[in-house]
Formats: C-alpha cells, sequence, structure tokens
C-alpha cells in the first residue's frame, strides 16, 4: 500500500518533481527533512515506482573525494498521461511521460459525424489506441486522461444540459479512453493553460477562432470558469453589433467569401472562385486580391470588437488568437491592432498570434493531466506491466 498523504515521501516526490538528478544531501538542503528521512523515502518510491537510483555521483564523474553519493531522479516511465482534443470534427492525441515529454501521437477524423454520439466515442478510443501504440505503452500505464471538448465544463466534469450541442460534445468518456481518472475539460480552457507559460504573469484570453470563438481566460493568475463551467463561453456575440455570432475567423471567411460569389463580387480570374477556403483567403489577400483584402479587413474589425468586449469586461493585458487559424490569419490580427489603435479605446490590449498552432488544446490537455499527477501522487499505484512492444 502507498504510504499515506502527507508523509515524507510524499514530500521527497514533489521535490523529484521540481529537479533532475539530485543527491540526498540536495534534498535534504531543499525539504528540511533529516539524511535518514531522505533515504528511507527515497527507498520506498524506489519500490513504488515513483523513483529509481543512477550511478553514484563518482561514477557520472561528478564527486571526487570522499564517499560517494547515491543520485536518484523521477521515474518518468512509472506511467503516463493522455492529452485529448476531441473537437467536433477531429481528434488529437498526445501520449506523454510524467515531465509532459511527448512519447506517441495520433489523430482521428470525425468529419459531419461528429455530433452522432457512438461514432464520437468510438472514433476517440480507437485514437487513444493509435496514440498508445505510437509510443509503446500499455494501456494499464495511463494515470490521467484528460479530454478538450468545445463545450461549457463544470468543475465535476459536467456540461450544462442542452439537448443539443453540448450533450453530444460531452457524453462521457471513461468507457473510452483509458486512465486511473479521466477529466473533461472545457477546450479553450486547456488552450490558456498551454498559453500560460508565453504570458507570464500578465491577465489574458486564449481566443480559439477557428470554427467558433471560445476563450479560456485568466483573470491575476487565476483560471476562471464560472458556476456551471461556461466563463469565457462566447454566445453572448449574437448580440454584438459587428460581430453577431460567435463563429470563428474560419467560418467567417467561409461565409463572407460565398456571400461574394453570390453577389457576383468574385472575379472568375480570382482564387476565390474555385475555393472558398479560408487558407486560399489569406493567399489570395497577400498577393493583393481586392475582395480577399476587403474580407480581411471585415475579420479584423469583426476580431477586434470581440477583443474590446473581453478587456472591458475583464481588463485583460492580452489576447492570444489560437488554433490553427492563428498563423495564417496574421493579416487579420493586423487588422484588428490597428482597428484597436484608431478606436480610442483605453487600454489597448496587446493581440498576439500563438505559436502552438493546431495542438494548442491537446497541449493544454497534457500539461493539465500532468498537474493532476502531481498534485496527488501517490494516490496513484503505478503498473510495471511491460510496454507493448512497437510493430
Amino acid at each position: 500500500m502507498p504510504p499515506p498523504r502527507g508523509t515524507s515521501a510524499e514530500t521527497l516526490l514533489a521535490y523529484a518533481f521540481s529537479v533532475r538528478a539530485f543527491t540526498a544531501t540536495e534534498a535534504i538542503d531543499t525539504t528540511r527533512l533529516t539524511r535518514s528521512t531522505v533515504l528511507a523515502a527515497c527507498e520506498e518510491l524506489v519500490r513504488l515506482g515513483w523513483v529509481r537510483e543512477l550511478d553514484d555521483a563518482r561514477a557520472a564523474g561528478e564527486y571526487r573525494i570522499g564517499r560517494p553519493a547515491r543520485r536518484y531522479e523521477l521515474d518518468t516511465a512509472g506511467g503516463v498521461v493522455v492529452g485529448i482534443d476531441a473537437g467536433q470534427h477531429r481528434v488529437t492525441v498526445l501520449v506523454a511521460d510524467l515531465r509532459g515529454t511527448v512519447l506517441g501521437r495520433a489523430e482521428g477524423a470525425l468529419g459531419d459525424s461528429g455530433l452522432d454520439v457512438p461514432v464520437r466515442l468510438g472514433v476517440v478510443g480507437e485514437t487513444v489506441a493509435a496514440a498508445l501504440l505510437d509510443a509503446g505503452v500499455d494501456p494499464l500505464r495511463v494515470l490521467v486522461s484528460v479530454v478538450g471538448i468545445p463545450a461549457p465544463v463544470d468543475a465535476g466534469g459536467a456540461s450544462p444540459g442542452d439537448g443539443g450541442f453540448w450533450d453530444r460534445m460531452n457524453p462521457g468518456f471513461a468507457d473510452a479512453v483509458p486512465g486511473h481518472r479521466v477529466v473533461v475539460e472545457n477546450d479553450a480552457n486547456l488552450a490558456a493553460l498551454a498559453e500560460r507559460p508565453s504570458s507570464g504573469d500578465a491577465s489574458f484570453a486564449a481566443l480559439l477562432s477557428g470554427e467558433r470563438f471560445g476563450s479560456g481566460l485568466v483573470v491575476d493568475g487565476v483560471l476562471l470558469r464560472g458556476a456551471h463551467g461556461g466563463a469565457g463561453e462566447m454566445r453572448v456575440l449574437d448580440l454584438v453589433e459587428g460581430v453577431g455570432s460567435s463563429d470563428g475567423i474560419g467560418a467567417t471567411a467561409r461565409r463572407l467569401v460565398a456571400e461574394a460569389l453570390a453577389a457576383g463580387d468574385v472575379p472568375p480570374d480570382s482564387p476565390l472562385a474555385a475555393d472558398a477556403d479560408a487558407s486560399v483567403l489569406f493567399r489570395a489577400a497577400h498577393d493583393g486580391d481586392p475582395v480577399a483584402l476587403g474580407i480581411v479587413d471585415r475579420l479584423g474589425d469583426r476580431l477586434a470588437r470581440v477583443c474590446v468586449l473581453l478587456v472591458s469586461l475583464l481588463d485583460i493585458d492580452r489576447v492570444v488568437v489560437a488554433g490553427a487559424i492563428a498563423e495564417p490569419a496574421g493579416a487579420v490580427i493586423d487588422r484588428a491592432r490597428a482597428w484597436l489603435d484608431g478606436a480610442g479605446f483605453d487600454p489597448v490590449p496587446e493581440i498576439v498570434a500563438s505559436t502552438l498552432g493546431a495542438d494548442v488544446v491537446v497541449l493544454g490537455a497534457v500539461a493539465h493531466a500532468v498537474d493532476a499527477v502531481r498534485a496527488a501522487p501517490l494516490s496513484f499505484a503505478l503498473t510495471t506491466r511491460p510496454a507493448v512492444p512497437a510493430l
């Protein structure tokens, strides 16, 4: 049986998570535990599979005189975590070790079947299995799986019942996903966790901006959730003049191109005549296509209004435009900055593009899973079953 929480073993394990290789003396200096207590805790953690003993300091070339010190480090192979971005149309899964180093990856397509719950759960389960196989990891070694979904999620992992989209996005994943603990979280909140290291002490919004707007909000260092998990949901945009819906940059770009085509405003030789995808629009704007430039201006104005709403309500320092759309939509972000600079709003937030691309949610899911393990590691029993051999 693992020792109870709050013991010297837990103190030492918290220290092991925070450093790389360490000696008993280094652990004593930091934890203020006695030498005998530290050595006993190390032995216990080695037995439980959380810590492994390394070559002594002399063998490692770090010790020259006297009795060589015993060296230890966190055994990152003792268990793994799984991060899952379960969007409406695609599923991305990462398997990582206990420091968050990615070991395996897989992607699955839902296409237009993302609202079909059995299909959704089946694709999520298959994609997780493929990622574990890619990592060469037995499912029994999964400690925590975190599933990011495009719906509000309360502290218990439940979404408000709406009889439609939210129910289908969060049908319950415990039977489809391995792990001692399965955590469901809002995708924008996970994006905010992924963006936190790059934003320092700033209060900021991680604004998912592809098919829909959704924001993860960090104010004064605290991730906001709300009583029902709805903090950062953007349905209020239906009522904002000049915005009109929570459709994101990608979805709105396609709609505006379709409207321009229907109105006969797109010349036959324009790239927009053949393809209404947002990526085509942004390339056409970069090449000086006048219709594309006009649509980019409208998208930038719309994004700026969304940022004004966030800043006015929360007094945040920056908005991080996140998701796969962030990099190609650089011109939209530039237009939003110009709109804000000329609109007379004070303070004006910094608007930046995320550098994490389409993986922002799944990387946040991995970080959240690692945090969950670190918060109470001795509540998990590690398995010593061998890894699945790679094919």
